[in-house]
């Protein structure tokens, strides 16, 4: 087990999974997660922080994705940071940070 470039999440989808499918068959999908963590702030109230995170998948994967992840699923991933660049249409970089999913799994009721 490498520990290298290595995240584990759990939370609920954003948006409904976005598939890409490709000349030479292969597929790519889209798709957002929302982690929640909580605190308590100085004036010892409870608060509820959203992080949310870009997560990216291919193969076989983006098939169980597909089929059985629809928006506001709970999940558990595994996977690796990436980060990728481009020029937006007015010439503008722009920065990507995203998580591309090694395992997955389904949480939560049907």
């Amino acid at each position: 087990m490498s520990l290298r470039n290595k995240v584990m999440l759990i939370g609920h989808t954003g948006k409904e999974v976005e598939v890409f499918n490709f000349e030479n068959g292969n597929k790519k999908a889209n798709v957002t997660l929302a982690t929640n963590d909580f605190y308590t702030n100085s004036a010892g109230e409870r608060v509820e922080e959203t992080q949310w995170h870009n997560l990216v998948a291919f193969g076989k994967t983006v098939d169980i994705l597909e089929k059985y992840v629809p928006k506001g699923k709970e999940i558990a991933i595994e996977g690796k940071l990436t980060y990728k660049s481009y020029d937006d249409k007015d010439g503008i970089k722009r920065f990507v940070t995203e998580i591309r999913i090694d395992e997955l799994i389904l949480l939560g009721s049907k």
